[in-house]
């Protein structure tokens, strides 16, 4: 049984990992994003690309940094596509609407989406794509590096 100092700690330092992940990998995918649609560039597919170049970026860093979870590659990358693909249509979604719908910019309906991304992804890869099972994620690792 795990104790509740520990679950703090761990949750907290996976949270402080994802937020850098994240933060860092948001800026340069914004960025890119305003440049794209500075050029001509639909917001969707703007949005669209830089989904995809976004999913393979996080996912190792993700994988072994954040979440530090040594289960199978196929696995566990199956399952972030999985994710990755479910808020990528629920960020397309918030773009349709309110973009599209109510007329809002979409600079800031992104920016906002980004947030809320964000925290349903973190839930997403600590309970469902890289979860931590007591015990398995030790093994794995010592009998990785032996």
């Amino acid at each position: 049984m795990v104790a509740p100092a520990s679950f703090s700690r761990s949750f907290l330092g996976q949270l402080i990992r994802f937020g850098i992940v994240g933060l860092l990998s948001n800026f340069v995918l914004y960025v890119l994003y305003l440049a794209l649609t500075t050029l001509g560039v639909g917001h969707k597919t703007a949005m669209t690309g830089l989904f995809i170049l976004g999913l393979f970026q996080t996912f190792f860093l993700n994988k072994r940094w954040t979440f530090q979870h040594y289960g199978s590659m196929r696995y566990s990358l199956t399952r972030y596509a999985v994710a990755f693909g479910g808020c990528y249509l629920f960020n397309l979604a918030i773009l349709l609407v309110f973009v599209d719908y109510y007329r809002m910019p979409h600079e800031i309906v992104q920016a906002v989406a980004i947030v809320v991304v964000a925290v349903l992804m973190f839930l997403l890869q600590k309970y469902w794509v890289f979860p931590n099972k007591p015990g398995k994620t030790e093994r794995l690792l010592k009998e990785s590096t032996t």
